[in-house]
């Protein structure tokens, strides 16, 4: 086996509404709104066997909405400080208690959670919900949390801007000023302003900052006479807070944690809290979304197991697909996080980014199988996928606070039609969807299952393949993996149009793999095709490329190595 983490996020909100009519800006009513209950047994065996080891469940802890449930006894929310219907995912206002859109019965919305992770367990997978570290719901109040734990901000001091006995910032003397976001009017009071989540230490924030949120106080002064400072000694009560936190959903039995915005987060802090958790929960992973790329380090080292390689792995795919980049320069991405390879995080969507088939990005999400190859295939590190991904969801749709961006809605109840098609109705899928659907599960059956994936080595082959009839490096990416007596040989084509590609395989990669030359039987994975090549030192290994495709052949060789 593979041994390769390989995660499907979803956002159950979309994920298991069936409601298809959806209206611009509708309620819960309207609209619709999938449950935790829908993630049944068949649905989550179906996710596993596609390819899945892990599942990341976006928007589990319970956020700002406009929805009302206060006859439940959940506090109602201002709707001016709720961004959609249904509210961002990211605005949390109870971290000990989960979001009751998703339970068929509120009252047992947390039984409900907890038999969704039994399940999840049951069919083989593990489960992962997002931390928020760096900020929370303006109103944020805490009702479930367990006896003895004093609430957020419950002791804090409003009449000081910043005191690490505080769990948030103040603007001291100065209430919040919303007539930059709500310009008909704000009724919405809040006095003293609390600090803006996106490090906005005004009263005043603006239409794009995060004015729904408030930041947390983890010991920076950012505002300190003298520069930003660090008061870390004594620890900070927000320190303890959040690691507590963690602690309560360890112990429900998650399995690791997607933290927001991490880099916003001290590093000290998360060298205390993940050493705190492992202590107890050893097995617990932490994925940090970090985009300062000179961090990277700082944060491997304070504990995070994986981090989002957006800015740099990402962000050059992204632009090979779309014909910025040339495929070559994949090769420097990989090369400028070696040391830390097995860190880094591989994904082409998540609830952040693009579409792949929107009219934002490649317009096809066909046209993204190349990436999948190289981001799936490359290294033994993670591989993440967004549900809708392998249908090619485009976001296209005009949801309500979303707008149509490309981007699949956070923020509004809405059911992507590709989804209800997969999950509910599916002879209505396309044949594209279908097409591009067993696309993905090929490359991800390759990803976990075979070992020189998860575990071998690899040999990037872009250097001793330049421009030349028989390769284009500007579409044509190429590399070997290697585990044991079987080797993995992997070139992607970028482009529109079909090629006769002949890869040139070097003596450096004999020697440093260990592949002694021999006359063998090459199988591609991908369309089960053989074919039988002499495998000679500096001797050209032929293939056919198809548009917007690629090739796994597989040979075994006597091991030398």
């Amino acid at each position: 086996m593979s041994n390769k983490i390989t995660i499907y996020q979803v956002l159950p909100r979309l994920f298991g509404n069936r409601v298809t009519s959806c209206k611009k800006f509708g309620t819960i009513a309207e609209n619709g709104c999938g449950k935790f209950a829908n993630f049944d047994e068949h649905t989550l065996k179906g996710i596993h066997d596609m390819g899945f080891s892990h599942i990341w469940y976006t928007g589990v802890i319970r956020h700002a909405t406009q929805t009302d449930y206060s006859s439940y006894g959940i506090p109602s929310q201002h709707s001016e400080i709720v961004k959609g219907k249904a509210g961002s995912p990211y605005a949390i206002t109870d971290y000990y208690d989960v979001d009751p859109d998703l339970a068929l019965c509120v009252e047992h919305r947390m039984e409900e959670w907890l038999s969704l992770i039994e399940r999840t367990h049951r069919e083989g997978m593990k489960v992962i919900i997002d931390f928020i570290p760096n900020h929370v719901a303006r109103e944020y109040h805490s009702i479930c949390k367990p006896k003895n734990v004093r609430d957020l901000g419950e002791d804090d001091n409003p009449n000081m801007n910043f005191s690490t006995d505080n769990n948030f910032y103040y603007c001291w003397g100065l209430p919040l000023d919303l007539s930059d976001v709500n310009v008909d009017g704000v009724s919405y009071q809040e006095s003293p302003a609390k600090a803006t989540g996106n490090d906005r230490f005004t009263n005043r924030p603006g239409q794009n900052d995060w004015y729904e949120t408030v930041k947390l106080n983890y010991g920076i002064d950012y505002c300190d006479a003298g520069g930003r400072s660090d008061h870390f000694d004594p620890i900070p009560d927000t320190w303890k807070k959040m690691t507590d936190i963690l602690l309560f959903w360890a112990g429900k039995g998650v399995d690791g944690f997607r933290c927001d915005m991490a880099e916003m987060v001290p590093s000290a802090f998360w060298n205390y809290a993940t050493k705190k958790v492992r202590k107890e929960y050893p097995h617990i992973i932490f994925i940090g979304e970090v985009y300062d790329t000179n961090q990277y380090r700082t944060y491997v080292s304070s504990g995070f197991d994986y981090l989002y390689d957006k800015v740099g792995m990402y962000d050059c795919v992204k632009d090979v697909i779309c014909g910025n980049r040339p495929a070559s320069s994949i090769t420097n991405e990989w090369q400028s996080t070696d040391d830390i390879r097995d860190h880094m995080l591989y994904f082409l969507e998540n609830h952040d980014e693009l579409r792949i088939a929107s009219d934002f990005f490649a317009g096809d999400g066909e046209k993204a199988i190349p990436g999948v190859l190289v981001s799936a295939l490359l290294r033994g590190n993670p591989f993440m996928l967004y549900s809708g991904q392998e249908f090619g969801e485009r976001g296209m749709d005009e949801e309500g606070f979303s707008g149509c961006d490309g981007r699949t809605t956070i923020f509004d109840y809405w059911s992507p039609k590709t989804l209800t098609n997969a999950y509910h109705d599916s002879c209505d899928m396309t044949e594209k969807e279908r097409r591009l659907n067993l696309a993905y599960r090929k490359i991800l059956h390759i990803a976990t299952t075979e070992k020189a994936i998860g575990q071998g080595a690899c040999f990037d082959l872009m250097y001793v393949n330049p421009l030349t009839e028989y390769f284009n490096p500007r579409y044509h990416f190429a590399f070997l993996r290697k585990k044991d007596d079987e080797v993995l040989l992997i070139v992607s084509n970028f482009s529109g149009t079909p090629a006769d590609v002949k890869v040139l395989i070097p003596s450096h990669a004999f020697d440093y793999l260990g592949i002694p030359e021999s006359s063998v039987k090459a199988v591609d994975l991908l369309t089960e095709e053989s074919i039988l090549v002499e495998l000679r030192k500096d001797v050209f290994f032929p293939m056919h490329l198809e548009p917007y495709s690629g090739c796994v052949y597989k040979f075994r060789v006597t091991d030398g190595k």
